[in-house]
Parts: C-alpha cells; sequence; structure tokens
C-alpha cells in the first residue's frame, strides 16, 4: 500500500477505483484499520488502488476533502467522490464500499 502525498495524490485519485486513507502516525484507530486495509489491497489488486495520505504532512490534500476526524476513508472513482467514511471500519464494511464500487 503506497503513502501518497500532495504531488502525486491528483494522478492517483483520477485513476480507476481509489480508496484514500487519511491518517497519522499517531491515530490509534488508524493504526487498528491500516492491517485490514494491506489485507483488501492485496485481495482488490488490479481491482482498486489503496494508497495513504498523512494528514499532518499534506493538510492541503485533508483540507480539499472536509477531513476533520481520522481515519477518513474517501473513495474515488474516475477522480470523482463516491462515498466518505470517518471512523474504524471492519473489514467486511470496507469489502461491501469496496464492491459498490467496481
Amino acid at each position: 500500500m503506497k503513502i501518497t502525498n500532495t504531488a502525486e495524490f491528483d494522478a492517483i485519485k483520477d485513476n480507476g477505483v481509489v480508496l484514500v486513507d487519511f491518517y497519522a502516525d499517531w491515530c490509534g484507530p488508524c493504526k487498528m484499520i491500516s492491517p485490514i486495509l494491506e489485507e483488501l489491497a492485496k485481495e482488490y489488486e488490479g481491482k482498486v488502488t489503496i494508497v495513504k495520505v498523512n494528514v499532518d504532512e499534506n493538510g492541503d490534500i485533508a483540507g480539499r476533502y472536509g477531513v476533520m476526524s481520522i481515519p477518513n476513508l474517501v473513495l474515488f472513482k474516475n477522480g470523482d467522490v463516491v462515498k466518505q467514511v470517518v471512523g474504524f471500519q471492519p473489514k467486511n464494511q470496507l469489502q461491501a464500499l469496496l464492491n459498490s464500487a467496481i
């Protein structure tokens, strides 16, 4: 799973179905969801791109999408926001979210 930044973000989010995890290193729930996202990145390889954006280092991107709480997951399809989910989510709910976009 790739950690992206402002310079790369637009090119990534405009390319098919992309789930962006807005996180911070100090965030407990972010640490809890990370292994689940790693699993999903492998399971959905070739169908969905999953990337992480550190809100402390890329506040401009977080601001653009109204990220006020983390973890904050934003699902894009061809550059458009499809869904935004705040807080820890179990794997089955994340799978349903991804399946809804592919």
